[in-house]
């Protein structure tokens, strides 16, 4: 494929508009037969917490940094894909948290938020992982969160609570052949509650346990572990900015590189799920520059898994997320509108992510945040905004009329975006219907509007 050219002013504004989304919804005559309807294998990404308006943002920001646009635009401007909504309410709560999402997908059931497949009534649901097991199919589970995250807990594992992942660790072994990702604390004696020795208990197992990038690059086992930070995954600013974490940490291209490559050189069925989860964690913390980066880095793993599976007619490419968080937008800015893409294109020259900022500055808060802020960031605060954010750091009372906005997170967002034109509902998950992608071998089951429990049916329908 030819590169993109560089963007123009008017094609930016097109870029950015949501209707530009809308208008790349086909309808289902204009879409292509598959030539092939068995599948061996499924590869489901996730980018977490992604609002629909995101991907417009993606779209603009690659075409302005690296004059392309993105793999994801183009599958859902491809006549051979299908295009849908997802439904994505929770047991109860039409807004959704990633273990009741994921739940969904993986145990065909709606369950409470914060509860992975386990029922209202409290029955344990049992994991697709160990269903499609007693089928001889592979699981595999890529993510940039820790490894035993709510979104990749989903397909693999029942908990009463998402936040037991040290009950949620062992629950993998012998039942999800590659594990990819962070979260090297749940495994690890020294800091496991039980001081269970995690890694030797899966290296008996069979499994190659590797902890830095260059040993996953080298590993040439089948099944693996692998776990690259003790939490989750740095930001890709943060990560593009050190060449410590270049070196010792993968990206999530690298990393579903490995999981789908060991899928492909057999001919077993498997499943592999692969997670942007930072994308989620971004908008929380209403940062449009880690977010950006944070979707361009799981756009690359989208681009190179179609390109490993673009030989492979039996494989089936879903792509979607569980969610929206915060919904980002671009707001006009100027008379007439006319600064929105400058302000828009300041987002480039911002250098590292808000969590970044916040821990270097509570290491020593004798630190001038506002320069450390105007550094990273490249915007000046006015001193009664230095003011508000110093005192909301400090649990004080600021006036912020939105309450889910009166905390650092909320006030350093709308701050930014009074240089940047992005603004926030908030900084919480949102109740929209995700965008839905598919690409292969029964993908039209994927267009329209999907219900989040029927996945779990799809996927067994065609595996099991």
């Amino acid at each position: 494929m030819e590169p993109t050219p560089p963007v123009d002013r008017r094609s930016l504004l097109k870029s950015l508009t949501l209707g530009g989304v809308a208008s790349l919804f086909p309808t289902h005559s204009e879409a292509q037969p598959a030539t092939v309807t068995q599948v061996r294998g499924i590869i489901f990404m996730v980018s977490d917490g992604m609002s629909p308006g995101v991907l417009t943002l993606a779209q603009a920001f690659s075409l302005q940094t690296r004059q392309r646009g993105t793999r994801w635009w183009d599958l859902i401007n491809d006549p051979r894909s299908a295009r849908g909504l997802m439904d994505t309410a929770s047991a109860n709560s039409m807004v959704t948290d990633s273990a009741a999402a994921s739940s969904a997908w993986g145990g065909g059931q709606r369950v409470n938020n914060g509860m992975i497949n386990y029922s209202p009534s409290g029955k344990a649901i049992t994991p697709i992982a160990a269903i499609l097991k007693k089928k001889n199919v592979r699981i595999g589970l890529v993510t940039t969160a820790t490894v035993t995250h709510a979104t990749p807990a989903g397909f693999a594992a029942a908990v009463t609570d998402r936040n037991e992942e040290d009950a949620i660790a062992p629950q993998y072994l012998d039942r999800v052949d590659v594990i990819l990702g962070g979260g090297s604390v749940f495994f690890d004696p020294a800091k496991r509650l039980d001081k269970n020795d995690l890694f030797a208990t899966y290296q008996k197992g069979g499994y190659d346990v590797v902890r830095t990038r260059d040993a996953l690059l080298g590993s040439r086992e089948k099944k693996l572990l692998g776990t690259f930070t003790e939490s989750h995954l740095p930001y890709s600013i943060d990560h593009r900015a050190s060449s410590v974490l270049q070196k010792s940490v993968p990206t999530i291209e690298e990393m579903a590189t490995a999981a789908v490559s060991r899928f492909l050189e057999s001919k077993e069925p498997f499943l592999l799920q692969i997670e942007g989860a930072r994308i989620d964690h971004a908008a929380h913390l209403n940062d449009i520059a880690a977010l950006l980066h944070e979707q361009l880095a799981f756009d690359d793993a989208l681009a190179k898994v179609l390109s490993l599976t673009a030989s492979h007619p039996d494989v089936l490419v879903i792509v979607t997320s569980d969610h929206g968080n915060s919904n980002p937008g671009l707001n006009g800015m100027g008379a007439s509108y006319k600064r929105s893409t400058e302000c828009f294109q300041r987002i480039a020259t911002m250098k590292e992510s808000h969590e970044s900022i916040f821990a270097r500055w509570v290491k020593n808060p004798k630190q001038d945040l506002a320069a450390m802020i105007q550094e990273s960031l490249g915007f000046s605060l006015r001193k009664n905004q230095n003011a508000a954010l110093l005192e909301v750091i400090a649990s004080k009372e600021v006036v912020e009329w939105n309450d889910q906005l009166a905390k650092p997170e909320g006030l350093l967002g709308q701050f930014a975006g009074n240089h940047t034109g992005i603004g926030w509902t908030g900084t919480t998950h949102t109740s929209d219907p995700t965008l839905v992608s598919a690409m292969g071998p029964q993908s039209e089951r994927f267009s329209g509007m999907v219900i989040n429990t029927n996945v779990f049916r799809h996927f067994t329908e065609l595996l099991g």
